[in-house]
């Protein structure tokens, strides 16, 4: 049997052709698979730092909100004990009888028709109405009540404060 040499190099030079072919097309698309990866990982870098970089205004913020939440509260407290302290300045007056409670009268309505003492006499420093002076047990409750309430209206207040610093 007499080989066809011309076959054989015509199958050759096919298969040469469709290797040279195969090798360029793979040299082709690994550079467009290349710059496909380098496209990608610029764009997940970018992406990173856009990510890092709104992490830290948001911790910058969360530090502003944390310090101004701080001397909101140092503030809160500060009115706090310095009311109690007038509280209790105020209650030590009252027990050692430095300083007394009155109440105005009101000397235009009888509804009891009887008289209460008045508790200025005529060289007394109080002006205006008649006074009468409170009993010191019901002006230490009297005092309590305020302080109480004077608590609850710092503790409001702060509460506002909270809301507000927290909102912004």
């Amino acid at each position: 049997m007499a080989v066809p040499w011309k076959a054989v190099g015509a199958l050759v030079l096919v298969l040469i052709g469709a290797g040279s072919t195969w090798h360029l097309q793979d040299w082709r698309y690994g550079k467009q698979l290349a710059e496909q990866a380098r496209l990608q990982a610029e764009t997940l870098n970018q992406l990173t730092l856009i990510a890092a970089t709104a992490q830290q205004a948001e911790q910058d913020k969360r530090l502003a909100l944390e310090q101004r939440l701080s001397v909101s509260e140092q503030t809160h407290y500060r009115k706090l004990s310095d009311a109690q302290k007038d509280q209790n300045r105020l209650r030590d007056r009252l027990a050692i009888s430095d300083l007394r409670l009155s109440v105005l009268l009101d000397s235009t309505h009888s509804a009891s028709g009887c008289s209460v003492s008045s508790g200025t006499e005529a060289g007394g420093m109080v002006h205006g109405g008649t006074r009468a002076q409170l009993d010191p047990a019901h002006a230490q409750r009297i005092i309590g009540i305020t302080d109480d309430g004077d608590q609850g209206l710092i503790a409001l207040a702060a509460c506002q404060a909270f809301v507000r610093e927290a909102s912004r």
